[in-house]
This record gives C-alpha cells, sequence and structure tokens, in this order.
C-alpha cells in the first residue's frame, strides 16, 4: 500500500488529501503486524496484549460495518475485512483459553519457554 497512494487517489471519488494520515495509517497497522508475531509466540505471556489487539480487530470490524450500512462503501470493501474477523476470533477464543489458567500458570509457562 506504501506505493498505492496514487492508485488508491484514482479508485476513489475523493482523492486522499492528507498523505501523513494515509502513511501514518500504514505506519501503525505494520507496527501491530509485528505486535500479533510477538503474541504468537507466547500467548500466555503477552494475555493481556490481546486484549488491545481484539479492540483494533473488532473495532476495526464496526468501523467497516457502519461504514457499509450507512452506504458508504460496498460489499467488495466489506469482504476485505473478513482475515480481521477472524483473527478477531481467534484473538477472543486464545484470550479465553489463556484465562483458563491462573496468572501464575500463564507467567510460569511463558517463563518455562524462555529458560528452554
Amino acid at each position: 500500500m506504501y506505493f498505492l497512494f496514487d492508485a488508491i487517489g484514482r479508485l476513489y471519488s475523493s482523492p486522499i488529501n492528507y498523505p501523513q494520515g494515509y502513511y501514518g495509517f500504514l505506519a501503525i497497522t505494520m507496527a501491530w503486524q509485528f505486535a500479533f508475531l510477538v503474541i504468537g509466540s507466547d500467548p500466555a505471556r503477552y494475555r493481556l496484549m490481546m486484549i488491545p489487539s481484539m479492540v483494533e480487530k473488532f473495532g476495526y470490524l464496526l468501523t467497516m460495518g457502519v461504514l457499509y450500512i450507512q452506504g458508504r462503501i460496498g460489499v467488495t470493501d466489506l469482504l476485505v475485512i473478513s482475515p480481521d474477523l477472524l483473527w478477531g476470533v481467534l484473538f477472543a477464543t486464545a484470550f479465553v483459553k489463556m484465562s483458563a489458567l491462573t496468572g501464575h500458570q500463564a507467567v510460569g509457562a511463558g517463563r518455562a519457554r524462555i529458560q528452554t
């Protein structure tokens, strides 16, 4: 998307007037993708980071849903978010499964993995 700035501006009726917002969004998105990889590397240790991860995923889904209901985006734009729905559900599932462990067990599981 870093190289599609002009193409996206041509595809939609209103051009991108604030490149700093566009590129800032991309930078934040990339940072979160790395955070998701860190969380996935040790879910027990990074369980609390799943909360802002779910907020990010479900917040985006909610935003896109509202835009679709308002008629501001089409079905094709709505379908693009399906991976976010999957990842949000997976984060929620992992969060619940990790909560089955006590806080001490979850931290201990993360430490044991680091020491091996």
